[in-house]
């Protein structure tokens, strides 16, 4: 196991990231609600919602909301809120729901803008169960009090080790 100093890199290879897409979409599916827009939460986010998009067939936006940009977070989170009180249906997709930062804060986001909650759904690929944030799909479960990996998806791998390794350090309470 990695610790604070030495994380434990753990690199999700393309087929498992391929079926935990899959996995996404057959659980939309099922549960009968299609998006009218899958939504990429940058930067994580991105690559899973595109294939989502064209697994279900609709099609893709994002909003950058890592890069702390207003004009490419913020901003357009108040028009997608819009669009969800108009009756759109949005499908909001990130990599990880880790600690649920990022998820809470969208969906404040959301509402302070006046969203229709009933039109916003959030799928992950890998949802943390101790996560303060929920999400209505996933594709595996993990237990950051146990699993203190950090995953490193395929998008991310063609960076420096000592750029991933950085990454992971800045968030220690994620490998302690």
């Amino acid at each position: 196991m990695g610790t604070a100093a030495e994380p434990q890199l753990y690199y999700v290879t393309d087929a498992d990231f391929l079926r935990d897409v899959r996995a996404v979409v057959r659980s939309v599916v099922a549960d009968g609600w299609k998006p009218d827009f899958v939504v990429g939460v940058g930067r994580g986010g991105l690559v899973p919602a595109v294939y989502v998009s064209h697994a279900l067939n609709v099609p893709a936006l994002s909003v950058d909301h890592s890069s702390k940009v207003a004009a490419f977070g913020t901003e357009l989170l108040g028009k997608l809120a819009a669009k969800s009180a108009a009756g759109t249906t949005l499908l909001f997709i990130d990599d990880i729901n880790d600690s649920g930062g990022t998820i809470d804060e969208i969906r404040r986001l959301l509402v302070d803008h006046g969203c229709d909650a009933s039109k916003i759904h959030f799928a992950v690929l890998l949802d943390n169960i101790r996560s303060k944030a929920r999400v209505e799909y996933r594709a595996q479960v993990i237990d950051r009090a146990e699993d203190k990996r950090w995953f490193v998806f395929p998008w991310e791998a063609v960076g420096t080790a000592e750029t991933i390794v950085a990454e992971a350090v800045s968030v220690p309470h994620r490998l302690a």
